[in-house]
Protein backbone atom coordinates (compact mmCIF):
# COMPACT_ATOMS: atom_id res chain seq x y z
CA UNK A 1 0.00 0.00 0.00
CA UNK A 2 1.66 3.44 -0.88
CA UNK A 3 1.32 5.93 1.35
CA UNK A 4 1.26 9.70 0.45
CA UNK A 5 4.10 12.00 2.36
CA UNK A 6 2.32 14.37 4.36
CA UNK A 7 2.74 18.20 2.72
CA UNK A 8 4.91 19.99 5.25
CA UNK A 9 2.72 21.80 8.05
CA UNK A 10 5.39 24.25 8.67
CA UNK A 11 5.90 24.95 4.93
CA UNK A 12 2.03 25.60 4.38
CA UNK A 13 2.19 28.01 7.32
CA UNK A 14 4.85 29.72 6.17
CA UNK A 15 3.67 30.41 2.71
CA UNK A 16 0.21 31.04 3.57
CA UNK A 17 1.95 34.19 5.88
CA UNK A 18 3.83 35.20 2.79
CA UNK A 19 0.64 34.86 0.32
CA UNK A 20 -1.35 37.28 2.20
CA UNK A 21 -1.52 40.40 -0.08
CA UNK A 22 -0.70 42.98 2.47
CA UNK A 23 1.76 41.05 4.33
CA UNK A 24 3.80 40.24 0.80
CA UNK A 25 3.67 44.20 0.53
CA UNK A 26 5.19 44.41 3.79
CA UNK A 27 7.75 41.79 2.96
CA UNK A 28 8.77 42.85 -0.08
CA UNK A 29 9.44 46.10 0.87
CA UNK A 30 11.74 44.80 3.60
CA UNK A 31 14.01 43.40 0.63
CA UNK A 32 16.30 46.10 0.03
CA UNK A 33 17.90 45.51 3.77
CA UNK A 34 16.42 48.86 5.37
CA UNK A 35 14.59 48.81 8.32
CA UNK A 36 11.09 50.46 8.61
CA UNK A 37 8.28 50.94 11.36
CA UNK A 38 5.26 49.82 11.35
CA UNK A 39 3.55 52.63 10.62
CA UNK A 40 5.53 52.95 7.26
CA UNK A 41 4.64 49.40 6.69
CA UNK A 42 1.29 49.87 7.23
CA UNK A 43 0.93 52.66 4.35
CA UNK A 44 3.16 50.68 2.04
CA UNK A 45 0.30 47.47 2.49
CA UNK A 46 -2.39 50.56 2.30
CA UNK A 47 -3.54 48.81 5.86
CA UNK A 48 -5.09 50.95 9.37
CA UNK A 49 -2.66 51.01 11.99
CA UNK A 50 -4.25 47.80 13.76
CA UNK A 51 -4.61 45.54 10.64
CA UNK A 52 -1.07 46.02 10.09
CA UNK A 53 -0.06 45.41 13.26
CA UNK A 54 -2.11 42.26 13.57
CA UNK A 55 0.05 41.34 10.07
CA UNK A 56 3.28 41.64 11.67
CA UNK A 57 2.24 40.02 14.75
CA UNK A 58 1.70 36.97 12.64
CA UNK A 59 5.36 37.48 10.65
CA UNK A 60 6.82 37.47 13.90
CA UNK A 61 5.24 34.56 15.09
CA UNK A 62 6.59 32.78 11.60
CA UNK A 63 9.88 34.14 11.92
CA UNK A 64 10.01 36.11 8.35
CA UNK A 65 10.27 39.58 10.43
CA UNK A 66 12.29 40.59 13.73
CA UNK A 67 11.97 43.92 15.63
CA UNK A 68 15.17 46.19 15.83
CA UNK A 69 14.89 48.98 18.92
CA UNK A 70 16.74 52.13 18.27
CA UNK A 71 15.91 54.74 20.68
CA UNK A 72 12.09 54.88 21.18
CA UNK A 73 11.63 53.45 17.78
CA UNK A 74 11.42 50.38 16.62
CA UNK A 75 12.46 48.98 12.98
CA UNK A 76 11.31 45.94 11.53
CA UNK A 77 13.88 43.69 9.34
CA UNK A 78 13.62 40.58 7.39
CA UNK A 79 14.27 38.04 9.94
CA UNK A 80 17.32 36.28 8.29
CA UNK A 81 18.94 35.89 4.68
CA UNK A 82 16.99 32.53 4.08
CA UNK A 83 13.73 34.61 4.06
CA UNK A 84 14.86 37.55 1.98
CA UNK A 85 16.46 34.44 -0.62
CA UNK A 86 12.99 32.90 -0.83
CA UNK A 87 11.23 36.20 -1.26
CA UNK A 88 13.45 36.87 -3.75
CA UNK A 89 12.89 33.53 -5.85
CA UNK A 90 9.09 34.49 -5.43
CA UNK A 91 10.16 38.25 -7.01
CA UNK A 92 11.82 36.07 -10.40
CA UNK A 93 8.92 33.67 -10.66
CA UNK A 94 6.41 36.36 -10.98
CA UNK A 95 9.20 39.09 -13.18
CA UNK A 96 8.10 41.70 -10.65
CA UNK A 97 10.47 44.25 -9.52
CA UNK A 98 11.48 45.02 -6.00
CA UNK A 99 10.79 48.59 -4.75
CA UNK A 100 13.06 51.41 -4.43
CA UNK A 101 13.78 52.78 -1.19
CA UNK A 102 13.07 57.08 -1.17
CA UNK A 103 14.50 58.63 1.91
CA UNK A 104 12.74 62.38 3.34
CA UNK A 105 16.17 63.43 4.74
CA UNK A 106 18.44 66.14 3.52
CA UNK A 107 21.47 64.99 1.78
CA UNK A 108 23.99 66.60 3.77
CA UNK A 109 23.02 65.33 7.09
CA UNK A 110 22.16 61.47 5.04
CA UNK A 111 25.03 61.76 3.67
CA UNK A 112 27.55 61.96 6.22
CA UNK A 113 27.33 62.80 9.84
CA UNK A 114 28.08 61.88 13.75
CA UNK A 115 25.93 59.37 16.31
CA UNK A 116 26.95 60.29 19.03
CA UNK A 117 30.73 59.83 18.85
CA UNK A 118 31.00 57.61 15.09
CA UNK A 119 30.10 58.40 11.68
CA UNK A 120 26.23 57.78 10.55
CA UNK A 121 24.72 58.82 6.89
CA UNK A 122 25.74 56.98 4.18
CA UNK A 123 29.16 56.69 4.63
CA UNK A 124 28.89 55.32 7.98
CA UNK A 125 26.75 52.62 6.47
CA UNK A 126 29.20 52.58 3.58
CA UNK A 127 32.11 52.06 6.08
CA UNK A 128 30.50 49.16 8.04
CA UNK A 129 29.75 47.48 4.65
CA UNK A 130 33.48 47.30 3.47
CA UNK A 131 34.88 46.58 7.12
CA UNK A 132 32.62 43.13 6.58
CA UNK A 133 33.31 42.85 3.03
CA UNK A 134 37.08 43.02 3.72
CA UNK A 135 36.40 40.24 6.52
CA UNK A 136 37.90 43.18 9.12
CA UNK A 137 35.17 42.79 11.23
CA UNK A 138 32.82 39.00 11.91
CA UNK A 139 29.80 38.93 13.16
CA UNK A 140 29.56 37.47 16.40
CA UNK A 141 25.82 35.84 15.48
CA UNK A 142 25.22 35.87 11.46
CA UNK A 143 21.94 35.36 12.41
CA UNK A 144 20.93 37.49 14.76
CA UNK A 145 23.97 40.44 14.93
CA UNK A 146 24.28 42.71 17.78
CA UNK A 147 28.12 42.37 18.05
CA UNK A 148 31.34 42.30 16.18
CA UNK A 149 34.32 40.65 16.72
CA UNK A 150 37.87 41.91 14.67
CA UNK A 151 39.82 39.27 12.36
CA UNK A 152 42.96 38.83 12.25
CA UNK A 153 43.28 40.58 9.20
CA UNK A 154 40.87 43.26 11.27
CA UNK A 155 43.51 43.88 13.97
CA UNK A 156 46.67 44.17 11.76
CA UNK A 157 44.75 46.26 9.28
CA UNK A 158 43.15 49.40 11.82
CA UNK A 159 46.56 48.75 14.08
CA UNK A 160 48.42 49.82 11.04
CA UNK A 161 46.22 52.87 10.85
CA UNK A 162 47.51 53.82 14.45
CA UNK A 163 44.23 52.76 16.18
CA UNK A 164 45.26 50.94 19.53
CA UNK A 165 42.77 48.36 19.79
CA UNK A 166 43.87 46.46 22.87
CA UNK A 167 43.49 49.79 24.81
CA UNK A 168 40.15 50.08 22.81
CA UNK A 169 39.29 46.61 24.79
CA UNK A 170 40.12 47.33 28.20
CA UNK A 171 37.30 50.19 27.81
CA UNK A 172 33.69 49.32 29.31
CA UNK A 173 32.10 49.77 26.23
CA UNK A 174 31.43 47.34 23.05
CA UNK A 175 34.23 47.20 21.04
CA UNK A 176 32.08 46.87 17.83
CA UNK A 177 28.37 46.40 17.24
CA UNK A 178 25.50 47.64 14.57
CA UNK A 179 23.41 50.81 14.98
CA UNK A 180 20.53 51.35 13.11
CA UNK A 181 21.45 54.02 10.94
CA UNK A 182 17.75 56.19 11.06
CA UNK A 183 18.44 58.08 7.42
CA UNK A 184 19.53 54.76 5.02
CA UNK A 185 17.48 52.42 7.63
CA UNK A 186 20.42 49.94 7.48
CA UNK A 187 23.39 49.43 10.34
CA UNK A 188 26.71 51.97 10.61
CA UNK A 189 28.80 51.11 12.90
CA UNK A 190 28.89 51.85 16.44
CA UNK A 191 31.28 50.78 19.35
CA UNK A 192 34.71 52.30 21.11
CA UNK A 193 36.27 50.64 17.68
CA UNK A 194 33.71 53.27 15.86
CA UNK A 195 34.69 55.93 17.64
CA UNK A 196 38.41 55.55 16.66
CA UNK A 197 37.83 55.44 13.30
CA UNK A 198 36.08 58.97 13.65
CA UNK A 199 38.38 60.49 15.74
CA UNK A 200 41.35 59.21 13.07
CA UNK A 201 39.33 60.12 10.39
CA UNK A 202 38.72 63.73 11.96
CA UNK A 203 42.86 63.72 12.61
CA UNK A 204 43.77 63.22 8.67
CA UNK A 205 40.95 65.62 7.35
CA UNK A 206 38.78 63.02 5.97
CA UNK A 207 35.87 64.28 7.34
CA UNK A 208 35.38 67.99 8.71
CA UNK A 209 32.39 68.90 11.59
CA UNK A 210 29.75 71.51 10.49
CA UNK A 211 29.57 74.61 12.94
CA UNK A 212 25.97 73.49 14.99
CA UNK A 213 25.09 70.80 13.23
CA UNK A 214 25.95 66.92 13.34
CA UNK A 215 26.81 66.96 9.65
CA UNK A 216 29.97 66.30 8.26
CA UNK A 217 31.81 66.94 5.08
CA UNK A 218 33.99 64.33 3.08
CA UNK A 219 36.99 66.18 2.00
CA UNK A 220 38.89 65.42 -1.58
CA UNK A 221 41.64 64.27 0.71
CA UNK A 222 39.06 61.72 2.62
CA UNK A 223 37.45 60.84 -0.75
CA UNK A 224 40.86 59.40 -2.29
CA UNK A 225 43.04 57.87 1.03
CA UNK A 226 39.55 56.10 2.02
CA UNK A 227 38.94 54.63 -0.99
CA UNK A 228 42.30 53.60 -1.12
CA UNK A 229 42.94 52.11 2.06
CA UNK A 230 39.51 50.76 2.73
CA UNK A 231 38.57 49.98 -0.77
CA UNK A 232 35.16 52.31 -0.15
CA UNK A 233 33.25 52.76 -3.23
CA UNK A 234 32.17 56.54 -2.63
Amino acid sequence: MDVTPKVDEGAHTIAAAIGDPGRSKMLFSLLDSRARTATELAIVADLRASTASSHLARLKQEKLVKVVKQGRHHYYTLYSPDVATVLEGLLALSGATMPRFVTKYPNQLRHARTCYDHIAGTLGVALLDTFLRQGWLVADDPANTESYSLSPEGLKAFSALGIDVAELETQRRQLAGPCLDWSERRPHLRGSLAAAVLTLARKKKWVVGEIDSRALTLTAKGRNEMSMIFGLKL
